[in-house]
């Protein structure tokens, strides 16, 4: 899972990167205007995989992993120039969702671009910039098809080609409505969301918008500026109380996290609401060998399962064993969990759970 962080230059984008991924990448009180990206790999906070670790000792641990990348602040005007350049288009198109990063401390030595801090004003630029540069992408793919549909040719092409026109006009008509296409993409059928992949579209991924405050701001502001709808989800965080207990030994870091009354820390918070926007839950695999978490969609099948595991256990599927992790833990272990009937035989089709421990078995 890829999440890039984004927002206005002195944000707090880099902090907050440091918070979430315990980085000590060095930040400053203006921007460079250098194409910076930072990238670091943290294992996602899990529990249930500590708990399946202290019952099977195995000789290797896997935690389930997210990609952060603390990419270039973007600016006004960016989506009307042109279009986002070509390297910053790439850093941010490559990501499953983004993290938005919004200033909302207080600073005197630390300027803001715009003059003033206004949350909801750097949301909606931010948000115009993304949209901006999707419908530059639809209005050149618009232009596109219309000059090969001038043209005639293969009856059967040119249908697929006014299908697609069809649907980029609707797609178009949203975004010159000020609409993100995250906002439409649940109307669209999944062969239409499928055909969409290719492009990328900045606003139509995921958005959690993470409204950075100072020790002293109420983290209650958080419904005063924006408002979660599809695929959109709103935090608030001590970006810098947050990057210095992020350096701190655990017990130390703990004992800071009650005396600020804050209930966990800010990388499970965002984590956590990272899967929730993009959909996904975890499954695991068991034994001695390895404890490992898995990320796979919610709704997705046993078949998928197992190809996430390994291409050959879906290719050469049969059955999947699985266990509810509370049944296991509650069970003492896989014999016993059988034994009381809680470990069951599933076809490719069932649905996966968060939490299943599953046992794929195939034959090639």
């Amino acid at each position: 899972m890829n999440i890039g962080i984004i927002g206005l230059p002195n944000s707090g984008k880099t902090t907050i990167f440091n918070a979430l991924t315990r980085g000590q990448v060095e930040t400053a009180a203006y921007s460079t205007g250098q194409m910076a990206v930072h990238h670091a790999i943290v294992q996602v906070p899990d529990e249930r995989v500590e708990r399946l670790t202290a019952l099977y000792r195995p000789r290797k641990v896997t935690y389930a992993q997210v990609q952060y990348k603390d990419i270039a602040g973007l600016a006004r005007g960016l989506g009307e120039s042109g279009g986002l350049s070509g390297p910053l288009l790439n850093e941010i198109s490559g990501n499953d969702a983004l993290l938005l990063v919004v200033r909302a401390f207080t600073d005197p030595d630390v300027l803001h671009p715009e003059g003033e801090i206004d949350p909801a004003r750097d949301i909606a630029l931010v948000e115009t910039e993304l949209i901006l540069n999707d419908m530059l992408l639809v209005s050149n793919r618009l232009q596109r098809i219309g000059e090969r549909v001038g043209k005639g040719g293969n009856p059967k092409e040119t249908e697929a080609l006014k299908a697609e026109q069809a649907l980029l006009e609707r797609l178009l008509a949203a975004l010159e409505g000020e609409q993100p296409l995250r906002n439409v993409v649940d109307k669209l059928s999944p062969e239409e969301e499928k055909s969409l992949r290719g492009f990328a579209f900045l606003s139509q991924k995921p958005l959690l918008v993470l409204l950075n405050v100072g020790d002293e701001e109420e983290e209650t502001i958080v419904n005063d500026y924006t408002k979660s709808g599809p695929h959109k989800a709103v935090v608030a965080l001590r970006g810098k109380l947050e990057a210095e207990l992020a350096q701190m030994p655990a017990e130390e870091a703990a004992e800071f996290l009650a005396e600020f009354g804050i209930a966990e820390p800010g990388l499970s918070r965002i984590i956590h609401l990272s899967y929730q926007l993009l959909r996904v839950h975890s499954f695991f695999t068991v034994g001695e060998d390895e404890v490992r978490a898995w990320t796979l969609p919610v709704g997705g099948a046993a078949l998928d399962a197992a190809a996430a595991i390994h291409t050959d256990l879906a290719r050469g599927f049969i059955r999947a064993e699985v266990v509810a992790y509370t049944d296991l833990i509650a069970a003492g272990s896989l014999a016993e969990a059988r034994k009381l009937g809680a470990l069951r035989l599933e076809g490719r089709d069932y649905i996966v759970q968060d939490g299943d421990i599953v046992h794929i078995r195939f034959n090639i």
